[in-house]
């Protein structure tokens, strides 16, 4: 039986947390510890953890961080929240399965129930993935990451304002 919860980082307990580590380790080779300290670190309190069971087994995660973004055009700068698509992983014997379609239709009903667009930068070999669930490639003069450097694609999903003359800054 297929299960997906939607949990704040307050909401999961030790166990949940254990096993999202041991999910992403599947992926990022850091090592179990690594990845714990990296949790504790990084993950704030209401940021949503999307949790795809089948049965008792976790197979897919989804992490979706509340941040800030600061809209910027010649007059004004205007401070929004959004969510920072972080991560999306399914356990490696159950890829190839439609899954992701279903941990991805899952993503985008919540974020459009918190009514915040959500930002995330990806590969290239990734965009027409995320293309396929409605994320719009962000110009790079559109927008800029404050706090991290990255030569990667940003995309955007949930989009509630125009960038027409307007530059959005990100905090991850």
């Amino acid at each position: 039986m297929i299960q997906i919860n939607s949990l704040t980082t307050r909401q999961l307990s030790k166990s949940d947390i254990l096993n999202i580590c041991k999910l992403k380790n599947q992926h990022w080779k850091y090592g179990l510890n690594s990845n714990l300290k990296w949790f504790k670190k990084n993950i704030k309190k209401k940021d949503i953890h999307n949790l795809f069971f089948f049965g008792n087994k976790l197979l897919g995660y989804t992490l979706l961080r509340k941040r800030y973004a600061f809209i910027r055009n010649q007059k004004i700068e205007k401070k929004i929240n959004y969510l920072y698509f972080d991560t999306l992983i399914i356990k490696k014997k159950f890829r190839k399965r439609n899954y992701s379609k279903i941990l991805m239709n899952f993503n985008s009903y919540i974020i459009t129930k918190q009514k915040l667009h959500s930002f995330l930068v990806c590969t290239k070999r990734l965009i027409n993935f995320y293309k396929k669930y409605n994320w719009i490639i962000l110009d790079k003069e559109k927008f800029q990451v404050k706090d991290r450097k990255f030569s990667k694609t940003g995309m955007i999903f949930n989009k509630r304002f125009k960038l027409k003359n307007n530059k959005i800054l990100y905090y991850i």
